[in-house]
């Protein structure tokens, strides 16, 4: 096998053209419109935020709070905001995100702006401050800090009359913004409800939200800054933009399969957000039990692996503390990603590409720029190109089943589809097909098992950028999981074909060539 090296490396170079060294420095390549703020990067990079939900319904068994719950439900016996920030940390978790205002209306903070709020419940007087809590904490485990303020507000009177409403929601927006330091993260939503005629004015709170926090994100069902993907199962499209236009969506008419998707064409960088819950509820039931650690693995495949953040809530008990069952889950779901992608098998591979910016000899678009971890370093081709391939020899025959390619965001999304195929018995042979890559793709399939490997990028919006590629094995999860990836074969551009045999011998390729 060893013998193939030298004619793999003709068929790549016979796809080069202009390939020439230069002793002159090269700038990076232009940008392609739009790309991720400052913000939004940050947001990205942390891959999964755990989100909070804790009030009276936590104390009541209840979802969705009327808003006439005594203040006195609320009386965590050991709330410790530290311990959610421990488990947030401990479980990679960039950022913790609360609901400082459910729709009950119910403020987690002593607002000056009503009386039905922590200063009103029993818990530590009247003096606590969840929201303060979970900021110093936060900072201590050198986590971010976002926050859920419900635009549904079932308990304050004035809700209905648009004027006022929208006063006493900014009102409050200002105390949150103003009090707790920097937050990276504001929830919305555009939950309605009670028959009431309400028109929330959202380009104002954005204003404000930016005007009063510089590093923060606002997630809606339509941005402006993050979406989210439609569902609340943590599962976004298998193809999945970051651009997106804001003005083919508002908040509460969105399109599900624009969200899911994204736009190719989209002006605006709006990447997506997948929600869910480690419990059936959003809320701590007693009766409800969490997901088992191999099904978050799957939801992260689905949502970081394609591309998004993905926010899991894990909901504190009535005791202030997130329960000990979900906390093992955590850790083992810890403990498999960490067994997973601790051992990159093309950690120390031979890479080459078919052409460099700047030539060969050019080592700062080096293909072995993507053994390299992280979005800032990375292999750029010669421009003009209409051929785009990566070889890569791991150095011996070696199984797995899990890939991971990343590009660097920072200069726009540009991969519209790719395959890998790997090489058996002197023929390719395609393992998986993907639309967008994104600031990170993760492909399962059935195990395979051999030494080369071939990236060919089939189409993009721009000269194609890779960031990383990895090489794992996933032995955790399990034959139906798998069976979720695999699927039939595409009707649109949505679809991913797993597993097409598509044989080419490596001599007849030189030869036609």
């Amino acid at each position: 096998m060893a013998a193939l090296l030298p004619l793999l490396l003709a068929h790549l170079l016979l796809c080069a053209h202009g390939a020439t060294a230069s002793s002159a420095a090269t700038p990076p390549p232009l940008p392609v419109l739009p790309v991720p703020s400052y913000a939004q990067l940050r947001w990205q990079l942390s891959e999964m935020a755990l989100f909070l939900h804790f009030g009276p319904n936590t104390f009541t068994d209840s979802e969705w709070g009327t808003g006439r719950a005594d203040p006195s439900v609320f009386a965590p016996s050991a709330l410790d905001a530290g311990q959610w920030a421990r488990v947030a940390a401990q479980g990679g978790f960039g950022r913790v995100v609360l609901t400082a205002k459910h729709h009950d209306g119910f403020c987690l903070w002593p607002s000056a702006l009503t009386d039905y709020s922590v200063a009103a419940s029993p818990w530590r007087g009247g003096a606590g401050d969840v929201v303060a809590d979970l900021a110093a904490a936060a900072r201590a485990e050198g986590i971010g800090l976002g926050l859920y303020l419900s635009p549904w507000d079932r308990h304050e009177p004035v809700y209905g009359d648009t004027i006022a409403y929208n006063e006493h929601y900014l009102g409050q927006m200002t105390e949150l913004l103003t009090r707790y330091g920097d937050l990276e993260e504001i929830w919305l939503d555009g939950a309605k409800g009670d028959a009431k005629k309400m028109n929330y004015m959202f380009d104002a709170w954005f204003s404000l939200i930016h005007q009063l926090q510089q590093r923060v994100v606002i997630f809606s069902d339509a941005g402006p800054d993050t979406r989210w993907v439609g569902d609340e199962a943590g599962v976004a499209g298998y193809t999945c933009w970051s651009p997106f236009n804001k003005s083919s969506v508002t908040i509460g008419h969105t399109i599900a399969e624009y969200s899911r998707s994204g736009d190719p064409f989209g002006q605006d960088w709006v990447p997506a957000e997948c929600d869910v819950s480690i419990r059936p509820g959003w809320f701590w039931h007693a009766s409800e039990k969490p997901k088992n650690a191999t099904t978050l693995l799957d939801i992260y495949y689905k949502s970081v692996g394609r591309n998004c953040l993905l926010i899991l809530n894990v909901p504190p008990n009535s005791s202030g503390l997130i329960a000990n069952e979900d906390i093992l889950v955590l850790q083992e779901f810890t403990g498999i990603r960490h067994a997973i992608f601790s051992q990159n098998f093309a950690a120390n591979a031979t890479v080459t590409a078919n052409s460099v910016r700047g030539g060969q000899d050019n080592l700062q678009f080096a293909p072995s720029k993507v053994l390299e971890d992280g979005i800032y370093s990375y292999w750029a081709p010669q421009e003009g190109q209409t051929c785009w391939e990566m070889l890569f020899d791991l150095g011996r025959s070696t199984s797995f089943n899990m890939l991971q390619l990343q590009e660097p965001i920072q200069l726009g999304q540009r991969v519209i589809e790719f395959h890998v195929a790997i090489l058996i018995d002197e023929l390719w042979q395609t393992i998986v097909e993907g639309t967008t890559i994104g600031y990170k793709r993760l492909l399962l399939f059935p195990v395979v098992e051999s030494r080369y490997l071939k990236l060919s990028i089939d189409s993009a919006r721009a000269d194609p950028l890779i960031s990383f590629f990895g090489v794992f094995m996933d032995p955790f999860s399990s034959r139906h999981s798998l069976q979720n990836h695999v699927k039939p074969p595409r009707t649109n551009s949505s679809d991913v074909t797993m597993l097409r045999m598509a044989h080419a011998s490596v001599n007849k390729s030189i030869a036609a060539m």
